[in-house]
This record gives structure tokens, C-alpha cells and sequence, in this order.
């Protein structure tokens, strides 16, 4: 199995390749230069491995949530990369892979995986561990103020992501103090690909032009008078 994926919906860019058990991966935190590494980092994760583009089965993208410009950037490279190399592409949430990150920190805890949404929202899911060492959402993804987001009752939390970092103090007033918190985290495209190889085994792949971005929300900015308001 040989999976590329690749993520930029946050601050960071991350690219990896899965091929046969083994994970290449580079991840840089570069604002405003995703569209400059991505493709480099690509040829890097390939020549790493000792393999061609070819001979990949798959295309795995985070597909969001996240900076709208960002997101659309990795759904725009795996479109293009899965069409010319007529394969499959794995649309995974950007979520669950800062869930999946820390789900070995604190494996029987609620992973609030958050993500500074900007205009005093972040984007949240909250996922559990499962029996295969991955993550299953819990409810649904959201995007909204950090004292208003629904959060589903737990004995014990694991949070990661730049939402943490921005709103640290108003979700630890909601769930307490976590057992283990990174604000200094983003979505990693290794922890993508290792949550699309099962879809890829089951089959669940889909055709690029059906490959969607998820935004949660369709508002990038906020109007004159919201920012006076606020």
C-alpha cells in the first residue's frame, strides 16, 4: 500500500508518504508558503522511499476544516495529482488527525481536537481512541465561540491544537484541567495517511472531482461593525 497525503489547512505544511508500513514525512510550519513546499515536499517523501509517483495507490488530503485558502490548496494538489495518476483520492478531516496525534497520550480519555478558527470561533470535533489504535469522531464537527461549542460529557479530556492555545482558559473552566493539552500542535499528513489506509483497504476511495472541502462555516472575514462590536 503506498499512500500520498498531504495537508495545509493550518499554519503548517505537512506532506507524507505511507508505503508499506513505513511513513515518510515533512512538516514545517510556514505560513503564506504552503503553495512554495508542498509540491518539493512531495518529491522529497518519494525520493526518500525510492519510489515514483506511479506507482502510488492513493491520494489522502485533509480536507478541513481549517483556513479556507489552505484547505482549498490540498484539495486542489490531491485533485490534480489523482487525475493524472488515474487513482483514488481519501478526503480525511484535519480534526481527526490532531486527534489521532495525541490518542497514544491519553488513550482512554475524550480527544478535543480544536483549531483557532479566527473571529473568536475555533473549529472542534472530539473523537475516542478505537481498538485499532485510530480515532472515532464522537457527534459532530463544529465551528463556534469555545464557551458555546457542544462538548459531550467525559471523565477525563486530551486536547490538541491551536484552539488550545488560543482559548485555553475558557475550555478548561468547561471540561477541567486535561490530562494531557498541546496548543502547539497542528495536523500532521502522517497521522492523514494512516487513517486513510483502512478506506483505501475497504475500498472507500472516491473519484478526484468528488474529493470536497469542509469548511464548517462560509464566512471568511467578519463586517465593519462585528469587528467594532467585538
Amino acid at each position: 500500500m503506498k499512500i500520498l497525503a498531504i495537508d495545509t489547512a493550518t499554519e503548517a505544511c505537512s506532506v507524507a508518504l505511507l508505503h508499506d508500513g513505513q511513513l515518510y514525512e515533512r512538516h514545517e510550519l510556514a505560513p503564506r508558503r504552503h503553495a512554495q513546499l508542498a509540491l518539493p515536499f512531495v518529491d522529497a517523501v518519494l525520493a526518500e522511499a525510492g519510489i515514483g509517483k506511479h506507482q502510488l495507490d492513493a491520494i489522502a488530503v485533509g480536507r478541513g476544516p481549517g483556513g479556507f485558502t489552505g484547505v482549498r490548496l490540498a484539495i486542489s494538489l490531491a485533485q490534480g495529482m489523482a487525475l493524472g495518476l488515474d487513482v483514488p483520492v481519501l478526503p480525511v478531516s484535519s480534526l481527526a488527525a490532531l486527534a489521532l496525534d495525541i490518542a497514544m497520550a491519553a488513550p482512554d480519555a475524550a480527544l478535543l481536537a480544536c483549531i483557532d478558527a479566527r473571529m473568536g470561533e475555533i473549529y472542534a470535533g472530539v473523537y475516542r481512541r478505537t481498538p485499532d489504535g485510530l480515532v472515532q469522531l464522537q457527534g459532530d464537527e463544529c465551528v463556534g465561540p469555545a464557551d458555546r461549542i457542544v462538548l459531550p460529557r467525559a471523565a477525563q479530556w486530551a486536547v490538541s491544537g491551536s484552539g488550545w492555545s488560543s482559548y485555553g482558559d475558557v475550555l478548561q473552566e468547561r471540561i477541567g484541567m486535561p490530562l494531557f493539552a498541546d496548543g502547539g500542535r497542528f495536523p500532521r499528513a502522517a497521522m492523514i495517511a494512516r487513517l486513510a489506509a483502512p478506506c483505501l483497504a475497504r475500498g472507500e476511495g472516491v473519484a478526484p472531482e468528488h474529493a470536497l472541502p469542509v469548511y464548517l462555516r462560509d464566512k471568511v472575514a467578519l463586517t465593519m461593525a462585528e469587528r467594532a462590536a467585538s
